[in-house]
């Protein structure tokens, strides 16, 4: 098992800015040393929504804004070092998840595209990057994601435990950890933040609802909730995924047309609880009792976890702080871990949850000589 120093790089369905993760690995085992974000200029922020939407002009724009996410992961990765006081030559890879523009697994030639050039990072920092980690897996015909729950079952599993880690950023997904014999189970549940923070961006001009405070205020409409709930993706067997391609502000308005009479708030209420619901009920079908650990933005927000606690009685909920992982830091801790795994030649995808068709090594390497 290679030892060391590792840093991880993840920037999430919200768009808004890369975290980087310091981690040292002892004998497979994360600890994190130091960590930095690094947030994403508003004209960057803007470039990449559009985009998400097809449009004119696209290859050209694709090609500029890999190379400026790039940019901005390496300035992540030197500002990270600087504050920590290590040395670029103590680092052995960094791992970069990318910034997810498409992704399409279910075509049918299915695909997924992470932007933040590789080789503008390496060249960058003068570090080896690992990059690229979904395609093979969609190659082998998986889903391409989630990919944490191998390293959610590496360092949160526990025997004889029935425990389900909860990533919530702008996509929901679940691991289910069940402390037997039988398969680590993952997949994503839906909509996480990305709707609850589109609503706040388009009424009130503010990046997020802090702490759920606006949905608080709020009466869920139930009519809307049903129909909100009754897209296909939530029927759907696992292995599944998705992303912005599916639940975005178009969807959205297109569920708004027949509620012009709801206020602002209680449609922020009812975002809530479609996030909230979807998770409960899929966790639910998983184990009817057991540890919920939540990581991800989500778990900052106090009004999400009330609602999820309330739904989830019979379970056990808190954040991953209660295992030792800061739970903004989970997946960024992540992404240092599968660039350890490439460089120890291991797999690192779990077929059960992606569907691919056998286990792999994940990613490229991209030398900064």
């Amino acid at each position: 098992m290679t030892t060391g120093y590792y840093i991880g790089l993840m920037s999430g369905t919200s768009m808004d800015g890369v975290d980087a993760a310091l981690v040292k690995f002892d004998q497979g085992q994360p600890t994190l040393i130091a960590h930095h974000t690094e947030d994403y200029p508003d004209h960057l922020y803007k470039g990449l929504q559009r985009l998400c939407q097809p449009g004119n002009d696209e290859i050209n724009r694709l090609g500029r804004l890999d190379r400026t996410v790039g940019k901005i992961f390496a300035k992540a990765v030197n500002t990270l070092l600087a504050k920590s006081n290590v040395d670029k030559s103590e680092i052995i890879a960094i791992g970069s998840h990318g910034q997810t523009v498409r992704h399409m697994p279910n075509l049918e030639i299915g695909f997924t595209l992470q932007i933040g050039d590789p080789n503008t990072i390496a060249a960058e920092t003068g570090i080896d990057v690992i990059a690229d980690f979904r395609r093979k897996d969609i190659a082998l015909g998986g889903q391409g994601a989630p990919l944490v729950p191998a390293f959610h079952q590496q360092v949160f599993a526990k025997a004889d435990v029935n425990r389900v880690i909860l990533n919530i950023g702008g996509i929901g997904n679940v691991t289910w950890l069940p402390g037997d014999a039988k398969q680590v189970l993952g997949y994503d549940t839906g909509p996480g933040n990305t709707l609850i923070d589109a609503w706040t961006q388009q009424v009130k001009q503010e990046p997020f609802d802090k702490d759920g405070a606006w949905a608080a205020t709020g009466i869920t409409s139930i009519p809307l909730l049903t129909q909100l709930l009754s897209h296909p993706y939530f029927q759907q067997p696992a292995p599944k995924s998705t992303g912005r391609e599916l639940f975005n502000q178009a969807w959205l308005e297109q569920q708004l047309s027949e509620f012009s009479q709801l206020s602002e708030e209680d449609i922020q209420s009812t975002l809530m609880d479609l996030t909230c619901h979807s998770i409960a009920g899929e966790i639910t079908r998983l184990c009817d009792s057991g540890e919920v650990y939540v990581c991800g933005g989500g778990a900052l927000n106090g009004e999400l976890m009330r609602r999820l606690t309330e739904l989830l009685s019979s379970h056990h909920i808190a954040t991953t702080d209660a295992l030792g992982v800061a739970p903004k830091w989970v997946e960024g801790i992540a992404f240092a871990w599968l660039a350890m795994r490439f460089k120890a030649n291991l797999y690192a995808n779990l077929p059960a949850v992606t569907g691919a068709s056998r286990s792999a090594v994940l990613g490229a390497l991209f030398p900064a000589d």
